[in-house]
């Protein structure tokens, strides 16, 4: 039985958001609002419910994760930076933005390309999202709550509560969200920036 919270997505009410971090502490799977889309979320070691939510998204083994981090300070542990590329993700966060780093042995394997061992950095420019990261004190593994064969990623908290029903742990429901997905940055291979895709975050100032 899937849980639903109503929690307020300028306001978010700290009893609430403790009860969610309840459930990703324990192992569980949430789907929550961002500052983009909807996404799926669990705790970063938590080898179950990071097999729930790739069996629900039928993602392949070469999928690359993201941790939804509340600011920078976990950059150092997490993913290897340049000072230059550091001061090009300050400017860009929190913002609709995922970019893509060097990993550190501190990522667990799963998350990360097997080759390239590259993991997704993002901090998010909502209030809910920022509540949860507070309180549970460590980045959370994140994907986009885009379900298979359809052509957009769920924005609508009744759509997120009917089709993941039963599926995830939690839906925060926190109002409806925007339709376009992060803009994916890659900096992994020393060369710059590079635009993987083009989403909610303007490009423009990239470069």
């Amino acid at each position: 039985m899937t849980e639903i919270l109503y929690i307020h997505p300028e306001t978010p009410q700290p009893r609430l958001i403790r009860q969610a971090v309840d459930v990703i502490r324990n192992g569980g799977l949430i789907a929550y609002p961002t500052d983009t889309t909807y996404a799926l979320g669990c705790g970063i070691g938590e080898k179950n419910a990071l097999d729930r939510l790739i069996r629900l998204r039928q993602l392949d083994k070469k999928h690359q994760f993201t941790l939804l981090c509340h600011d920078l300070s976990a950059l150092a542990i997490y993913a290897k930076v340049e000072n230059p590329d550091y001061r090009l993700l300050k400017s860009h966060t929190p913002g609709p933005y995922t970019f893509i780093l060097k990993g550190t042995t501190e990522v667990p394997r799963r998350l990360m390309d097997p080759k390239k061992r590259n993991i997704g950095i993002r901090v998010p420019d909502h209030p809910i999202c920022q509540a949860l990261l507070a309180e549970h004190g460590e980045p959370i593994m994140t994907s986009t709550c885009h379900l298979p064969n359809d052509e957009f990623p769920l924005t609508d908290p009744q759509d997120v509560r009917d089709f993941l029903q039963g599926q995830v742990d939690l839906v925060i429901d926190g109002g409806f969200c925007g339709v376009m997905e992060t803009t994916v940055i890659s900096m992994a291979d020393g060369d710059g920036p590079e635009v993987i895709r083009e989403g909610a975050g303007p490009v423009d100032s990239i470069y």
